[in-house]
C-alpha cells in the first residue's frame, strides 16, 4: 500500500519516528529508525515560520569535524527523511584503550579548537576517530537526493563531561 505524505505527528525526534497520513491514506503510518524528518519548502507540514526555507536538520560532527545544517528537498523518495549523523563504527571502549586523551587535546588545540574536559579518558572515548566522517556522510545524502546542506560548521571549542 502506498501511503501520501502528509505528518501530522511525530514521536522520539530525531532518529525514530512514527508519522500518521492524512487524506485518501488517512490509516497508514510510517515508521523509520536511523533517519531524520527532512521537510522541503512549501510542504503543507510545515508551521507557517519554516515553510519558506524547510524543516531544519542539524547533523554533527564529531569534537574535531565540521557539523551541518540541512533542509529537505521537493523530490525524496525516502518519506522526506535524510541521514540523522555520521555513525560511530567504533565503541567508547575501544577508543578509551588506543587513543592517549592528553595527545587528543594537544591535537585538536593546535587546530585551533579549545578543549575542557572532566577526564582525558573520557575525551579519547569521543576522539573524531570513533566516527565516521559526516562531512562524507552528508555528500552521500545530498547525492542521493535527499536533503540539501545549508551551513557547514567547524568546531570552535568542545566540552566533555
Amino acid at each position: 500500500m502506498r501511503c501520501g505524505w502528509s505528518t501530522t505527528s511525530r514521536t522520539t525526534w530525531p532518529r525514530s519516528s512514527i508519522t500518521r497520513s492524512r487524506g485518501n491514506d488517512a490509516g497508514c503510518a510510517s515508521t523509520a529508525r536511523g533517519r531524520t524528518p527532512a521537510l522541503p519548502p512549501g510542504h503543507e507540514g510545515l508551521p507557517s515560520g519554516l515553510r519558506e526555507v524547510g524543516r531544519p536538520v542539524l547533523i554533527p560532527g564529531s569534537m574535531g569535524t565540521s557539523s551541518y545544517v540541512l533542509t529537505g528537498v521537493a523530490d525524496n523518495d525516502a518519506f522526506y527523511s535524510t541521514c540523522h549523523g555520521a555513525g560511530r563504527p567504533k565503541s567508547r571502549h575501544q577508543m578509551a584503550r588506543s587513543v592517549s586523551g592528553k595527545t587528543l587535546q594537544q591535537e585538536l588545540e593546535a587546530r585551533g579548537i579549545a578543549v575542557r574536559g572532566t577526564s582525558r579518558r573520557g575525551l579519547a572515548a569521543e576522539s573524531p576517530d570513533a566516527y565516521k566522517d559526516a562531512t562524507e556522510v552528508v555528500k552521500a545524502s545530498e547525492g542521493a537526493g535527499l536533503c540539501r546542506t545549508i551551513a557547514r560548521l567547524t568546531p570552535l571549542g568542545v566540552v566533555k563531561g
